[in-house]
């Protein structure tokens, strides 16, 4: 009876610091350390909490039921069209993506600019593995192509700088980033691939191809630059957003101001669109 009694109101205690319809945290975390960006080591102080909420991804956020897995990552899909020159012009579809690698992010650099409370953020992949089914038309290197099948990449060493946008947002008494736009650029220390199926059954051109596409990895790498910059934006914003809605910026940062007090009362909205 007192062990029921005792889970009972355990249950209870944890689901008052949640509140709302859509949900948000009432009470400050344990994974996340409050930092002031009025202070000289903010920088510092912001890296090692954001590197705590990667952290906390892989086992789960509570309460945070809308991520159902930070890695693996699904994406159901992906459309592009590349023509940065004439030696590469392509258009590419993904479809029923799996990402791994995102549960070892090491966040290097964590900055938020005071003027409209956008970041700066700088990470670590040591690896990232991208698999699913893929159809591709067009050319790289004058090679022609135009195939459907499975493609599989593993990148190595990725360093990502993430430029977020964001507009901040009342609800319930806290202050809420809504993460509006994430642009990223990258590096990286080599690229393995395969497609398979690139010329419709052509076994020997295939596998001739895919070497030269591993022999000559940096040139893959920049033909495929879009496809894996909007990989990398379409995991971070849809994990962005769903976070900084469910946990209230205060937590992270604790001077922040209320959108009224940064945009004015005639600009401020409770809540985004």
């Amino acid at each position: 009876m007192w062990h029921l009694l005792g889970r009972l109101v355990l249950l209870a205690l944890a689901t008052c610091v949640v509140r709302g319809d859509d949900g948000f945290l009432t009470e400050p975390p344990d994974y996340i350390k409050q930092c002031k960006i009025a202070d000289k080591n903010f920088v510092n102080c912001s890296t090692q909490s954001i590197q705590q909420l990667f952290d906390k991804l892989n086992d789960g956020i509570p309460g945070l039921n809308s991520i159902k897995s930070f890695d693996p990552f699904h994406l159901n899909r992906i459309r592009i069209s590349q023509g940065n020159s004439n030696a590469i012009n392509l258009k590419v579809e993904l479809a029923n993506v799996k990402i791994i690698g995102f549960g070892h992010t090491h966040v290097m650099e964590s900055l938020v600019f005071k003027t409209d409370y956008s970041w700066k953020t700088t990470f670590t992949l040591p690896v990232m593995k991208l698999q699913g089914n893929y159809s591709l038309f067009g050319r790289i290197l004058l090679i022609p192509l135009n195939g459907r099948g499975q493609v599989f990449l593993d990148a190595d060493n990725l360093t990502v700088t993430m430029h977020t946008k964001t507009r901040l947002y009342e609800k319930g008494g806290f202050t809420f980033y809504n993460v509006t736009s994430c642009r990223v650029d990258f590096k990286m220390d080599g690229l393995k691939s395969y497609f398979s199926n690139l010329f419709n059954g052509n076994k020997q051109l295939e596998d001739s191809t895919n070497k030269f596409f591993n022999d000559n990895w940096r040139m893959l790498a920049d033909a495929l630059y879009t496809v894996i910059t909007q990989t990398i934006e379409d995991i971070m914003l849809d994990i962005l957003k769903k976070i900084f809605h469910f946990i209230p910026a205060n937590y992270f940062v604790g001077d922040i101001p209320t959108p009224e007090q940064l945009y004015g009362k005639a600009k401020a909205k409770s809540k985004p669109k």
